[in-house]
Formats: structure tokens, C-alpha cells, sequence
């Protein structure tokens, strides 16, 4: 089962392409209702998954417009959209005045029209990167540069970091337990998933009001996570724990779009448009990035033999797997983590991640967002993309997660949700987040062979630049990589460029390539798609 569309299929064309393909989409599609996923998701959850995910496919391809409120009042003189953020635009209704405060743009009328590569929903090259002023410094020297990230099987992230989160509040729980039945100080070694996380530190104390024992916490010892314990995985700096989250502040920056649960009927952005996404259009939203397919590998496709691979190439792919241990880059860049229930829901019911009051002060039950009426799937089995059946006639769902002994979910990310210190080559200009400019959340590996340039500016144009460009806590990982040989070397970057994102949706490939021919386009370069595949899956080459 597929409810994957060919506009959703935006393969890399160019800007020139981009262009063709922002203009072909369909209208504005109307907003979701969030009492009627919620009648939907009381009466058939699985029904109710899939109206999201239609929904919120919709809503990425769409190509919004004024009427809806996309952009926003740039300026007095009419501008709707800025590739350069505006700080000296201060008179009231401008770009420093629109509320919440503007970090970047507008900059675009879709999401697909720059989360473009290898398809829909991808990276972006260079052109697409986000430029971000959130001091309002007005100083082009200490503007940050956002290379535009994939949004593949995104429900995973977040799910690992509820689990993370539930791990590490448990331990202050029981620390608190411990230093009140005690009396005296203690320590715990924070650990959530075999990640370290320092040390959390407790004193006990009367509370001065009922004389009950509290513990005094001291936060200082706390590594890679806020010291509210709750790990926050996206944006480039780990700033939104959730999708919900990350969405509406894209949606505002780089669209000019304003959610209702952002500003309530207030007209932010002073585009004479309130009322620009619904939260029903949120939750859509969530869903659809949560559930699109993950990222995969050549090597995992050879298996199936939906790929061909040389014995040399495999060869070549293992070795560089193993040379990646001996570095310590999976110290950080952990291969598989496992989420013990990979059951995602929106909204979340894991403490931290959950909205009670949302930014607009509103009430998130009073908004129709229910707790007891959540759209949910399982991250094993639900995933509506890249189902296959192989050329010996076995049905696969590529798009799932691979599903563990015990139920769980193992997911391939190549990161420890964790931050760390990387030195000054990959420092920011300035300190937004007050967390250390050089500090950045272990980014992901998964996909890293078709999401080229590297990096969070885009700056590296290799996976060889990205590497030399690592610092602080990964300068002897990096040490080790320019100390081994060339073919050595070689052999890593073999493997990062086996971890790829693939469309295996066969049954609009004929039609695709047409449209493609019919505006001139080449046929996409084998790096970038890395496989095509037809209605029983013959071998193919990479």
C-alpha cells in the first residue's frame, strides 16, 4: 500500500525545476479539522492515521498564497518575502516587529520547495540554505546559515527522545528518594539508552512551607541535555523536543504561515491574515513527517536484491563500517538505537513533550487537541511508503522500522541525541541558545549519502570536508580518520554514501519519468536515485 503522489516525487531538476514544480501544484488544500480526526481516531485509529497523513501530505505540497496568509509584511513598501533577514525594518507592522519575533524570511510558498533532494520532503543544496538573525543583530557577520535538513521518519526521533526523557526523570525521581529516606547527599550517573549524560547531584531540604523533604539539585554535573532532562532533538541546535514544535516555528520563519496555536487571532505578522494554519493542520502535519519512510542502505537493498552490489563494493562498505568504530565515531554517531514502544502519537503522552497550554496561551484541550483522542501508529508496521515485493516474491514494508525481538524498534540514526562540543570550524558566529556557539546535537548519519552538502551552514561540498571539519570532542576521532590511508579513507566514505534515502514506489514511475522528459529535465544522476524500481523488483544497478 502506497498513498505516496508524484508531486511529491520532486526529483532534483535544478532550480529551474523547482520552479515548474512550485507552479504545477495543486490549490491550497482547505484546513484540517481537529475535531474530526479526533470523531475519526475514536472510531477506527488506523483510518484516522491515514486521513492524517493524506492531509498532511497535502499540506507539504501545497503552494500556499497570500489569500491563506503565507509571507508576511515585510516591509511598509509591500515585500512579502526576504532571502536576508531584516532587522533594520523596525517601524511598527516590519520585520523586527511581527510577533513572535522573526528569526528568518519568509522565504518560500511550500515546504517541498526546499526539503527538495533526492524527492519531496529531502535536503536542499545551497541555495535553500535558511539565513537567520534570532539576535536581530542586523550584522550580516553574525548571521547563522541553515543548510535545509530531511524530514524522513521523524516519529522515530521523537520517540526516542520521549524514552530518553522518561529514563532520565526517572533517575532524578528516584535520586529525590534517595537523599529524602538517607538523609544526606547523593549523586546518580545520569544514563538514558547506554548514553552518558553526566552526573545530577542532590542535597535534602525542608520545603519551607509544608516541612517536607525536597531535594536540592545541583545541575552543574548534567552533559549533552538541557538540565530540565528533556532531550530536544530538533532543529540544528536541539531547540524543539517536539514536531509539533519544530513545525510551527518553521512554518512562521521560512513560510510566514502562523499557526492559530502560535498567535491565537492575532495577526503576528501584520499580513492582514489570521487564522493561517488550523491545529488540525499541525497535527497533519506532525503525523506525515513522523511517518514517512526511513532512510536505508545500499547494502540493505543488495539483501534484498533490489540493488546491485559487487563483491568488491560490499566488501568495501563493511571495511569502512569497521574503520568507523576503530575511530570512535560511533562513540557519538551510535549505529542503532532500539525505542521499546515505537508506538508515535499526536499528541505525545510523555511528560515534556506534551502541551498542555500552547504558545498562544490557549488551552490545547479547548483547542480540540486531545490527549484521549490521539492520532497514533506504530513505527514497525504503519508506514504507508516504500512497501515492495522483491523479485522472489517477498513483500517487504522498507518504509518501517525494523521490528526487535521484544516488539520494539530498531532504529539505524547514527547519533546519541546528546550535544557536544565541536570546536571552532563548526562554531556559530554567535551564542543563541547560551549552550556554547560550537555546541551541537550529534547530527544524524541516516540518509548521509544522498543529502549532500554536509554540515549545518552546507559548507562541507564532500563527506571528506564534513569529517576534517570536526573539532572539540571529535577532534581524535577526526585524528584518526586523516591518519589512515588513502583507500582506508575511501572505504569510510563508501559507507556514509551507502546510507541513503530511496522512493521504492513503484506505481507511478512511468508516469514521473514522463513528466520529467516532457520539461526537459535529465534523468536523475545514479548518486541521487540511487535505485528505480519496477512492479516485481529486478537487480538494479546503484
Amino acid at each position: 500500500m502506497s498513498v505516496r503522489k508524484s508531486l511529491r516525487r520532486a526529483a532534483p531538476l535544478g532550480l529551474a525545476g523547482l520552479l515548474c514544480i512550485t507552479a504545477a501544484s495543486a490549490e491550497e488544500p482547505p484546513k484540517v479539522n481537529q475535531e474530526d480526526l479526533n470523531s475519526s481516531a475514536l472510531k477506527d485509529p488506523k483510518a484516522a492515521f491515514i486521513e492524517a497523513f493524506e492531509a498532511g501530505d497535502e499540506l507539504t505540497e501545497a503552494t500556499f498564497t497570500a489569500k491563506r496568509g503565507v509571507g508576511a509584511k515585510v516591509s511598509q513598501h509591500g515585500k512579502m518575502f526576504t532571502r536576508m533577514p531584516r532587522a533594520d525594518l523596525e517601524l511598527f507592522g516590519e520585520w523586527t516587529t511581527h510577533l513572535p519575533e522573526r528569526e528568518a524570511g519568509p522565504v518560500a510558498q511550500s515546504c517541498i520547495s526546499c526539503h527538495s533532494a533526492p524527492y519531496a520532503n529531502g535536503a536542499g543544496p545551497n541555495p535553500l540554505n535558511g539565513i537567520v538573525d534570532p539576535l536581530h543583530t542586523g550584522d550580516p557577520s553574525k548571521y547563522l546559515h541553515r543548510n535545509t535538513p530531511h524530514l524522513f521518519a521523524l516519529g522515530a526521533v521523537q520517540r526516542i527522545a520521549e524514552e530518553m526523557t522518561a529514563e532520565l526523570l526517572a533517575q532524578e525521581e528516584l535520586l529525590q528518594k534517595e537523599v529524602c529516606t538517607l538523609g544526606e547527599n547523593a549523586s546518580v550517573n545520569l544514563k538514558a539508552k547506554t548514553i552518558n549524560f553526566g552526573t545530577l547531584s542532590a542535597t535534602p531540604e525542608k520545603d519551607p512551607l509544608t516541612g517536607i523533604c525536597i531535594a536540592e539539585y545541583d545541575r552543574s554535573g548534567i552533559e549533552g541535555v538541557d538540565e530540565d532532562l528533556v532531550v530536544r532533538m530538533f532543529g540544528w541546535k536541539g531547540s524543539h523536543a517536539t514536531l509539533r514544535a519544530f513545525t510551527r516555528h518553521a512554518a512562521h520563519n521560512e513560510l510566514g504561515m502562523q499557526a492559530d496555536e502560535l498567535v491565537g487571532n492575532h495577526d503576528g505578522d501584520h499580513d492582514g491574515v489570521t487564522g493561517e494554519l488550523s491545529v488540525g493542520d499541525l497535527t497533519a502535519l506532525s503525523i506525515y513527517m513522523a511517518a514517512l519512510e526511513r532512510p536505508t542502505s545500499k547494502l540493505e537493498l543488495a539483501k534484498h536484491g533490489l540493488m546491485e552490489l559487487t563483491a568488491g563494493e560490499v566488501l568495501e562498505i563493511e571495511r569502512g563500517e569497521r574503520l568507523m568504530t576503530e575511530a570512535q565515531c560511533t562513540t557519538c554517531h551510535v549505529p542503532t538505537l532500539k525505542i521499546s514502544t515505537p508506538i508515535f502519537s499526536e499528541p505525545s503522552l510523555q511528560a515534556g513533550f506534551r502541551e498542555d497550554i500552547f504558545p498562544s496561551g490557549q488551552k490545547a484541550i479547548d483547542s480540540g487537541l486531545d490527549g484521549h483522542a490521539p492520532i497514533w501508529f506504530d513505527l514497525t508496521e504503519d508506514s504507508p511508503n516504500n512497501h515492495v515485493v522483491t523479485a522472489k516474491g517477498e513483500t517487504l514494508n522498507l518504509g518501517a522500522f525494523p521490528k526487535a525481538g521484544d516488539g520494539g524498534a530498531l532504529v539505524s540514526w547514527y547519533s546519541d541525541f546528546k550535544r557536544h562540543e565541536m570546536g571552532d570550524d563548526l562554531a556559530d558566529p554567535v551564542d543563541v541558545h547560551g549552550f556554547g556557539a560550537s555546541v551541537w546535537p550529534t547530527a544524524s548519519l541516516a540518509g548521509a549519502g544522498s543529502t549532500g552538502p554536509w554540515l549545518h551552514d552546507g559548507n562541507a561540498t564532500t563527506l571528506d570536508e564534513a569529517i576534517r571539519a570536526h573539532g572539540g570532542e571529535a577532534e581524535a576521532s577526526r585524528l584518526a580518520y586523516e591518519a589512515l590511508g588513502d583507500e582506508d579513507r575511501a572505504a569510510i566514505i563508501a559507507f556514509l554514501e551507502n546510507l541513503i534515502i530511496i522512493d521504492l514506489d513503484p506505481e507511478e514511475e512511468e508516469e514521473e519519468n514522463h513528466a520529467a522528459a516532457s520539461q526537459g529535465a535529465a534523468i536523475e544522476d545514479a548518486s541521487t536515485r540511487t535505485a528505480r524500481l519496477v512492479t516485481v523488483l529486478p537487480p538494479v544497478k546503484p
